[in-house]
């Protein structure tokens, strides 16, 4: 619990072991624990947080600050400490029943996680059986693993898919529906003009089409819902166009794809597509097909 708190403390900002134990000692009042630490107390966490978890606490000794370095990969940083966050719930909530209700959901894969980012580490070729929806045939997959997608609490895979006789290209996988992954010891390399953010780059959620270019979709959102859009950009390429007390009009530069459709129909009334003609039709199309 400890180091979670000490966690919790340098995400806020950098600050000295005095102000660390300030924190420490206002939560050992909260939980009845006593947290305070010594300078070599401290330092034994932060090995243990270096080592457990992978997040790397830095002392700048000219400000004597303690710091999280995320250099690199904030974004992994900031979900690891989330799911500390989330598991110390989970341990303090344990034997309190219907204190935390949990989404009712299938298995989203992870249980995969480990083995495919050891392929990813070390280009090791894999193979695995794939079902997909709406279908009962299963098929046998070889490929070439580049990366992993997370986009709405579903996983994909990033592969070149190797098929005999057809041509060789970029797939997404969900690994939900990935069985009997099997990593070989044949190594394989990855393109030098391919980057897995480049890839996504211009796609909303999973899919990137093989032709195509990315449009700016320009969307009117009612003021309410606009409060919701401004929390959580719809993408990373949203611009604010307008924001007043009837409407927030915002861009986005995606590909146009089945997932950007079901999301804007999602929104009802409350959304209104001005561009670019052809969406606007789809999505009109489909409300009245709807109705």
């Amino acid at each position: 619990m400890r180091t979670s708190l000490i966690l919790q403390r340098l995400q806020k900002s950098p600050a000295t072991l005095k102000e660390i134990n300030t924190y420490l000692e206002r939560n050992s009042n909260h939980y009845g624990e006593e947290f305070r630490v010594s300078q070599r107390t401290i330092g034994r966490d932060l090995d243990k947080i270096r080592s457990m978890h992978q997040i790397d606490i830095v002392f700048d000794y000219s400000r004597k600050l303690y710091f999280i370095d995320n250099e690199g990969q904030p974004e992994v940083n900031k979900r690891m400490m989330e799911s500390i966050d989330i598991l110390n719930a989970m341990q303090l909530a344990d034997g309190m029943n219907g204190l935390i209700l949990f989404e009712n959901r299938q298995s989203s894969g992870t249980e995969n996680l480990y083995g495919l980012l050891h392929a990813i580490k070390n280009r090791y070729q894999i193979s695995f059986t794939y079902q997909k929806f709406f279908e009962t045939e299963k098929t046998n997959r070889v490929a070439e693993p580049y990366g992993l997608r997370e986009f709405r609490g579903h996983w994909y895979l990033v592969v070149k898919d190797i098929k005999k006789g057809e041509e060789e290209y970029i797939k997404n996988f969900g690994l939900d529906r990935i069985s009997n992954l099997e990593i070989s010891k044949k190594q394989f390399e990855v393109p030098n003009n391919f980057n897995l953010s480049e890839h996504f780059r211009y796609s909303f959620g999973s899919i990137v089409p093989y032709d195509g270019e990315p449009q700016e979709i320009i969307l009117s959102f009612s003021a309410y819902q606009g409060n919701y859009i401004k929390s959580t950009p719809l993408h990373h390429s949203q611009r604010i166009l307008a924001d007043n007390s009837k409407e927030l009009q915002v861009s986005l530069h995606v590909y146009l794809t089945e997932e950007l459709i079901a999301q804007l129909l999602s929104y009802g009334n409350k959304v209104k597509v001005l561009k670019p003609d052809e969406l606007a039709r789809i999505v009109r199309e489909e409300h009245l097909a709807a109705l």
